[in-house]
């Protein structure tokens, strides 16, 4: 289950790394697009916007679907929320260094230390 888990992530994290694919799922949280919708601000062919959106669909992010002569991506936000809590666990242990740090120096500046 953990390396289940961790596959998920390294796939998730993978395909956010590429402008056009961050873009792609920008562009679908607006609502369903076709693959050409997706390609056409990208100046890519068919092939080359399918291939991003294949990385999105092994990621679990977008769900493709044959709708007459098109296939329309829709986004699945799941896999987002569960990169969303890896992040946060990470900038709550961030932020708490960081509150000590300031606490840190507040102190020494309290007792009139170097500044």
């Amino acid at each position: 289950m953990v390396e289940q888990d961790a596959e998920r992530l390294d796939a998730v994290f993978h395909a956010l790394s590429d402008r056009t694919r961050r873009a792609m799922l920008r562009a679908l949280a607006q609502g369903e697009r076709s693959v050409s919708d997706l390609a056409a601000p990208h100046a890519m062919t068919l092939a080359g916007a399918s291939k991003h959106v294949a990385v999105l669909e092994r990621a679990g992010l977008v769900r493709r679907e044959l709708k007459g002569r098109s296939r329309v991506c829709r986004l699945t936000p799941g896999p987002l929320g569960e990169a969303n809590s890896w992040l946060d666990y990470y900038e709550r242990f961030w932020n708490a260094r960081l509150d000590a740090l300031d606490a840190l120096f507040a102190a020494e500046h309290s007792k009139g230390g170097p500044r």
